[in-house]
């Protein structure tokens, strides 16, 4: 392969990438998807004696 083949496919690997994360950003509908984290604390059982 040629440098500018070689050059070519890392920018379109590149640029699929970017796409891929650019059209996940434009999705994202946040009403529709449950929260990654916890905004208050788990509550903790403790064994009373």
């Amino acid at each position: 392969m040629k440098r500018s083949h070689i050059l070519l496919l890392i920018a379109g690997f590149l640029t699929l990438i970017i796409g891929s994360f650019v059209w996940f950003i434009i999705t994202w509908d946040a009403d529709n998807e449950q929260p990654i984290g916890q905004l208050t604390p788990a509550h903790i059982e403790r064994a009373t004696t």
